[in-house]
């Protein structure tokens, strides 16, 4: 029997997850941050190390029935992140075949029923990136607003404080966010949260991003703004990568990863109505396994596997041994 090993890693845990050639998972692990970013790259080993050696351990098997391995890294932005993350993947001794990208990669590979398409993850901030039929791929920068990268929580926060901004200073439309934000924040009034902000008194960050959703459910037309221009602003980062792909004339998945998704409509039909605009065929799939399922997949991959025969297997045995 052939397993597989996949890797997810990220600025908060890092999953490691062992199928075999039919899909079934056999092994589990989870640790913290494994972004070099975050915990450097000696960090990021030692992370690879505790998670693959806990994933065997609950196999109950060793490296050397590993027939491939996926990996799936949050840090690897550009070419140059490349030799440090194949030093990490070397280190570990594998012998296997292996193949390594961006966390958004494993999302999009196991959200998509065949494995390609397109996938935006809007959290915290909010990312992309796509393959086509061939497995040609492309990105975005991950770079957020400084290279006009719109969407996650940080930014529909950000376009909330400065509309409460313009409608202090009555450059705008008054708005139930004022309200909203200086409760959340325990602020006496407008002014004392401005005050505070500037002071350190009182933090302002994304985990505020579900009051603008509130807000906009409760009838409020400057917070239903902001949701539908988050939404499209999300859109248009799936067109990018459509684009580049040129995808729009075929059939694909365009994966939605993430905890922002978790508004619902308000927020997805306008990145729906944006994106059919120009790829009328995109079906849109919310990812509800743990990514890691795609970094297996990959591993598959570069065996020659086909995954699709064993993905909706492997789907449901991570999900059966992750309720244990």
């Amino acid at each position: 029997m052939r397993y597989f090993l996949g890797i997810d890693t990220g600025a908060t845990k890092s999953h490691a997850l062992i199928a075999d050639e039919n899909g079934r998972s056999v092994g589990f692990a989870q640790a913290g941050p494994g972004n070099w970013e975050v915990v450097g790259w000696e960090g990021t080993r030692q992370v690879l190390h505790t998670i693959t050696d806990n994933a065997l351990a609950m196999a109950g098997i060793g490296k050397e029935d590993l027939a491939g391995a996926g990996f799936g890294f949050a840090g690897y932005d550009w070419p140059e992140d490349g030799v440090g993350h194949q030093k990490s993947i070397d280190s570990l001794e594998l012998r296997v075949p292996t193949e390594f990208g961006n966390d958004t990669l494993i999302g999009l590979i196991a959200g998509a029923e065949f494995g390609w398409g397109v996938v935006v993850s809007a959290g915290t901030s909010n990312n992309g990136c796509g393959r086509d039929k061939a497995h040609n791929s492309c990105r975005l920068s991950g770079m957020g607003p400084y290279l006009g990268e719109f969407g996650g929580a940080g930014e529909v926060v950000q376009r909330a404080m400065q509309d409460i901004g313009r409608a202090w200073g009555h450059r705008g439309p008054q708005t139930n966010l004022t309200n909203a934000f200086v409760t959340a924040v325990g602020a006496k009034d407008i002014d004392d949260m401005f005050a505070g902000i500037a002071r350190g008194r009182y933090y302002i960050d994304p985990s505020f991003a579900p009051l603008v959703f509130e807000t906009a459910v409760d009838g409020d037309p400057v917070a239903q703004e902001i949701v539908r221009w988050a939404g499209e602003e999300l859109g248009s980062l799936a067109l990018g990568v459509i684009r580049q792909l040129n995808l729009a004339d075929e059939q694909f998945d365009v994966i939605l990863a993430g905890s922002l998704y978790k508004a619902g409509e308000a927020l997805i039909a306008p990145m729906r109505e944006t994106v059919l605009a120009e790829a009328p065929q995109a079906r849109f799939v919310r990812l509800t396994v743990p990514p890691v399922v795609g970094g297996v997949l990959l591993g598959m991959e570069q065996v020659g596997l086909e995954t699709a025969v064993v993905r909706k297997t492997l789907i449901e045995s991570t999900q059966a041994l992750l309720e244990k």
